[in-house]
Order: structure tokens, then C-alpha cells, then sequence
């Protein structure tokens, strides 16, 4: 399966929807941390070899193939697929005809199938990229040669068509690339018609970038000059004997203006030999490999060469004419290395060695130390394998980075949405608590005015009828002066009346107590109307007596209010002889009609209600209606409807 060298890369969506903000904060500030100690992805200028280009297809489902041959068995832990770069004038950088799907096979020469031990899918997202891809094999697979499969390919930029394009081809087998020069076949279809683009450089160990890490110190390359046709030797006291296996030799960095003061292969000398020895005088030197640098081809930042190990104490390096070609020798040429780095077993054993060059007409007055200080000019110089493993991450937090970055930004707009939605609520609710206070306090004023009012009215309908009674029984015990037996009941019933006042105006101040004092309508009803009416001929019917007990207290006080203010009224105006009463209560209704054959009213409108009655029922929240009827007198009725909701004052 495939194995990112960082987990970051395949979290899904749905996992960053799952954290909480502040992990999704914390996530981020980890992943800013982790870039910063990251080797950045710095890419190469100049002229050189590109890479393999296979041949093109007008569809993306072709099969092409590319196949190393180690050599010999070798255990494989990790490959490394580095793209080639093209610069789009609209995106920028790309990696250009990187396979979409592809399978990784690794075999040996007695097994010509060989074993999937990596499967890319065109959905596992690898594209976009320009970083190398890193695939790690946990448990190291043994074999002979390394095949990559591509079976799905991609878009390349510059016509549209599709084909294979990789920059090179690495596989590790712990520290040392394995893969490095070795023999490279691909399918029938391969394009062999430019020289930049050649199976050959999938395996030279030139990678697109330059080597830019994020720690060290810059160190600036040492350069000298050389008389034209001299050599220049580099030789190096290891202290101790060594098994030299390998060989880095980095190129003096460049100018960094705009355009390059200087070529690429400004300081890189044409022909380098690498000779061992155990003696200094190299009495018993051999020539441990040789780097023949004729094209621009067959230069990079970092030029490697791997050879048979060989047990040494001393390492001379000479360096022939550094000119282009013969044509452009000059009398001096400049020779130079960012840093020269010999391995024994992956270790880089030229950093603590002695070293002294030999040749040389003059220097630059640059540092001989620059070559083993370990640094180039970006900082340390890391190893391979370490580098490209970075490189990838980098790729992997720069792709998981706007993920994040979008995700807090969906969070923070919901949460300025929810902080929107809490402040236009807040502004509501203190709205609404300044209206309710507003009504309240409107309320609690009409409720003032209303208790004012019923209070004068309850005043002016109960002490107006009870103080009339005393009026009427005054007349009556002054007329009953000459029989002592009528005055004296006279005089108790207004002794009555009076007490019964007093009593009636203690209530006036608390409704709820009214049914203590009207408990019984048939009962009082008849004795108000014998003390108001006292010369009237009064018929009094009450029917639905258990409905009116039902009724509230505050509701029958009311009512019986409003009986009393008309037989007040019927004493008072009427001139009748006559008055009947009819009181009607069932569940939904209540219906009291006073009718009396007295003089009537001028009107049948509501305007010719008595305003002391027409203030009753308004505080009943009943209807009342006034007829005159034809015979003469005045018929009044009242409707009241308790389980109606209205308003009631």
C-alpha cells in the first residue's frame, strides 16, 4: 500500500470537520511550526538533462513503462519519484506528465512478474505537485530490479496530450540510492529524439532543486584560479582509513541576480578524478571513479558517483580546464566546490578531515574550509534521503495548510454569523424588555385609573342606593311619627342600611370579598328591591342560580351593582308603579331584564343609557340594551357571556 512519509496529507475533510476549533487552531500553528523546519522547495535554472518523456497519446488510459536494473539484490525500503517541473505562465510551476495511476513492482532476475508493492490511484490526489513523492516500504522488499507502471498518465502542459514524464528515479536502500547509474529500459513507445529528455537521466542522481535547508549557516563556495591547461588537486587527510564508497561534489552556487551574472557550470571543472590511497604521497593510488562533465547535460548542483568501496586514508581530487570547450579556453579558468563530501557506510567522513589544494595560480580570497564545513550557500547540507523525505512533507503540510485554513474560515464566518444573530437577538430582547417594561408601566397606570374609576363607581352605585333607601325611609318614619310601633321598625331598617354601608365600603377595597357579601342573588336581590322599591309592585324570577354562584366574585359584585343602580334609577326617574325582574343564568349566558311601566326614555340608542349603567356594563364587559316598548316603560337588559374572552376594564 502506499505509505506517505507524512500522515497530514491523507486527512480527509471530514476529519478536520470533526475537531473543534481550537484543535483546528492548534493544527495550524503545528503545521506553520513544522514548515519552518522544513528544507524549502528551491528549483534549478540554467540548461541541463530534464528527464525521461515517453511518447505522447491523444487519451490518458495508456500503459507505459519504466524499469531499472540494479545490478544486484538489494533490500528496497524506499522509492522516491521526483517530477519534472514546468513553469505554466498561468499556475506557475507544475509537475508535468506525472502519472496519475501507476504500480511499483519490485522483482529479482529469477521472478520476471515481480510484486505490486505500491498502487497509486488516479483518486488518491497526488496531483498537483511539483515536490517529490516519497513512498515507504515498511518492511524492506529484496530484488534485483524496480519497475514503474503507469497505466492512467496526465495532461502535459504545453500541447495537451498525455505521456510519462519523471525527473528521476531514486530508490534507498538505507542511506545510499541504489538505483543511481544503473541500467534503465523502458516500453516500445519511449521518445528518444532530444537529448534532454533520455531514459539514461532518470538514474544520474541530478534532482530539479537546489539544496535549501532551513537550519545551518550559508557558507560561500570556494574559488580559484587556474592557469590554462594545469590541474588543480584537492586532497584530503581522513585521519584514519575509511571504506570510500561514494562521492558528492557540489558546484559553486551561482549568482542569484536577475539574469545570472554567471552559467550554471560557472566554477565546474570539465574532468574530476577521485584517486584513494593509504600513503600521502599516493605511491599506491587508485582511481576510485571519474566525472566527465563534457555537456551541460552532465551537470547539477549535486553531481554523485557511486563505486566499488575501497579502504583509503587520503582522497585526491584533480580538476582539469574548467572551460566550456576548447574554443573558449582562456589563459586562466576558475575551479570551485560548494562543499566536496566523501561517504564511507552514508556517513560523510570529509567533514572532520584535513584538507589542502594544489595548482592553483591564485584564490578569490574565499575559505578553503567552505568545502567541509558541511554548508552550501542556502545552510547545512542535509542527506538525500533526509532532503527529499522533507521536501515531500513540505508538500503534504502545504496541501493540509489552506485545508485547514478554509475549514476555520467556514467556523469563524459561522460564528460571526451566530455572534450576528446573537447580537441582533440581544438588541430584540433588549428592545422587548424596554416595550415590556414600557407596557407595563402603561399598564399599571391604567390599572390605577381603572381601580380610581370602578372605586368611584362601586362608591357611587352602592352608597347612591343605599344612602336613596335612607332617604325613602327617613319620609317613611317621619310620616310614622304618631305610631311609635312603625317608627321604630323604620328606624332599625335605616339603623341597617347603615351598617350594611359600612360594611359595603370596606369591600369596595378588596372584589374578592364580594362573595361573602352576595353570596345568595334570589335573597338580596329581593331585599334590595323591598328597601329601594319599597311602594313598587316588583316581580323578581331568578332561574340558573348554581350558574351564577359560579360565577367570580368580582363578576357577581359587579352584577349585582348594576341591579342596584337600576332600581335606583327606576326610584328615582321612572315615576313606575310597576317593576319586574328576570334573571337568567345558564353555562354560557347570563341575562338580567329590568322592565318597569314608568315614563320611559327619550331614545332607544346606547346614547340613552344612563351613563352610571352604561359605565356598569362596560366594567361587566356585557352588553346592555334599552328598549321603550310601545305600552310604555322602559325595558333594560343586560348580556353577559362569562367564557367569552374580551376585553374587559
Amino acid at each position: 500500500m502506499l505509505a506517505f512519509t507524512v500522515t497530514e496529507h491523507a486527512t480527509p475533510a471530514d476529519g478536520l470537520r470533526r475537531l473543534s476549533l481550537s484543535s483546528l487552531e492548534q493544527r495550524l500553528a503545528d503545521v506553520n511550526q513544522k514548515l519552518l523546519e522544513l528544507p524549502s522547495l528551491s528549483l534549478r535554472g540554467g540548461a541541463g538533462a530534464i528527464g525521461f518523456r515517453s511518447v505522447s497519446y491523444g487519451e490518458p488510459d495508456n500503459r507505459v513503462w519504466i524499469e531499472i536494473r540494479l545490478g544486484s539484490t538489494q533490500p528496497i525500503d524506499q522509492i522516491v519519484l521526483v517530477p519534472t517541473i514546468w513553469r505554466d505562465a498561468k499556475y506557475g510551476f507544475v509537475a508535468d506528465g506525472f502519472p496519475r495511476q501507476f504500480d511499483i513492482l519490485i522483482g529479482d532476475d529469477n521472478d520476471s512478474e515481480g510484486t505490486v508493492v505500491t498502487r497509486v490511484r488516479k483518486d488518491d490526489a497526488i496531483l498537483p505537485r511539483i515536490a517529490p513523492l516519497v513512498i515507504d516500504l515498511p518492511n524492506p522488499v529484496a530484488g534485483s530490479w524496480i519497475r514503474v507502471d503507469a497505466s492512467v498518465l496526465s495532461r502535459r502542459v504545453w500541447d495537451g496530450r498525455f505521456d510519462l514524464q519523471l525527473a528521476e528515479i531514486l530508490a534507498f536502500s538505507g542511506e545510499e540510492n541504489v538505483a543511481l547509474h544503473q541500467n534503465v529500459t523502458v516500453s516500445e513507445d519511449a521518445y528518444t529524439t532530444v537529448k534532454s529528455l533520455q531514459k539514461q537521466y532518470l538514474v544520474d542522481g541530478f534532482l530539479p532543486y537546489f539544496m535549501d535547508a532551513s537550519e545551518g549557516t550559508q557558507s560561500i563556495a570556494y574559488l580559484c584560479s587556474v592557469e590554462s591547461g594545469q590541474e588543480c588537486a584537492f586532497t584530503f587527510d581522513l585521519k584514519t582509513s575509511f571504506p570510500i564508497d561514494r562521492i558528492h561534489l557540489h558546484g559553486p552556487d551561482t549568482s542569484d541576480t536577475v539574469p545570472q551574472s554567471q552559467p550554471a557550470e560557472y566554477g565546474i571543472p570539465r574532468n574530476v578524478k577521485a584517486y584513494g590511497s593509504d600513503t600521502r604521497d599516493f605511491q599506491d593510488a587508485k582511481l576510485l571513479c571519474e566525472f566527465n562533465l563534457a555537456t551541460v547535460y552532465d551537470l547539477a548542483p549535486i553531481m554523485v558517483q557511486r563505486f566499488t568501496p575501497f579502504d583509503c586514508r587520503y582522497v585526491r581530487l584533480v580538476a582539469s580546464d574548467s572551460a566550456r570547450n576548447a574554443s573558449e579556453q582562456e589563459d586562466i579558468s576558475h575551479v570551485g566546490f560548494a562543499e566536496i563530501e566523501l561517504f564511507a557506510n552514508g556517513t560523510n567522513v570529509a567533514e572532520s578531515a584535513e584538507l589542502e589544494v594544489s595548482g592553483i595560480s591564485q584564490t578569490s580570497g574565499r575559505k578553503l574550509s567552505a568545502v567541509t564545513d558541511g554548508s552550501n550557500f542556502y545552510g547545512s547540507i542535509l542527506p538525500t534521503r533526509a532532503w527529499l523525505a522533507g521536501l515531500a512533507k513540505r508538500h503534504d503540510l502545504e496541501t493540509l495548510r489552506p485545508k485547514i485554513m478554509n475549514e476555520m474560515q467556514q467556523r469563524y464566518a459561522h460564528q460571526t454569523a451566530n455572534l450576528r444573530r446573537m447580537t441582533w437577538l440581544a438588541v430584540f430582547l433588549v428592545v422587548a424588555i424596554g416595550f415590556t417594561v414600557l407596557v407595563t408601566r402603561m399598564i399599571q397606570m391604567r390599572q390605577l385609573v381603572e381601580i380610581k374609576e370602578r372605586f368611584a363607581a362601586d362608591l357611587h352605585d352602592e352608597l347612591g342606593a343605599n344612602l336613596h333607601t335612607i332617604g325613602l325611609l327617613s319620609d317613611l318614619a317621619d310620616d310614622a311619627k304618631e305610631s311609635p310601633d312603625d317608627l321604630s321598625t323604620f328606624l332599625q331598617r335605616i339603623r341597617s342600611v347603615t351598617e350594611r354601608t359600612g360594611v359595603a365600603m370596606r369591600h369596595c377595597t378588596d372584589m374578592q370579598d364580594a362573595s361573602e357579601l352576595y353570596a345568595g342573588f334570589r335573597t338580596d336581590m329581593q331585599r334590595t328591591a323591598e328597601r329601594i322599591v319599597v311602594h313598587l309592585d316588583h316581580d323578581l324570577v331568578v332561574s340558573g342560580e348554581t350558574h351564577l354562584n359560579r360565577l367570580k366574585p368580582r363578576t357577581r359584585f359587579d352584577l349585582f351593582l348594576f341591579y342596584k343602580e337600576c332600581l335606583v334609577n327606576i326610584c328615582r326617574h321612572s315615576g313606575a308603579t310597576q317593576l319586574a325582574t328576570h334573571l337568567v343564568a345558564d353555562a354560557n349566558e347570563v341575562k338580567l331584564t329590568i322592565s318597569d311601566n314608568g315614563r320611559g326614555f327619550s331614545g332607544t340608542s346606547v346614547n340613552a343609557v344612563p351613563p352610571s349603567l352604561h359605565r356598569r356594563a362596560k366594567l361587566l364587559g356585557a352588553d346592555i340594551k334599552v328598549d321603550c316598548p310601545p305600552t310604555g316603560g322602559t325595558c333594560v337588559q343586560l348580556t353577559l357571556r362569562p367564557n367569552r374572552w374580551r376585553f374587559r376594564r
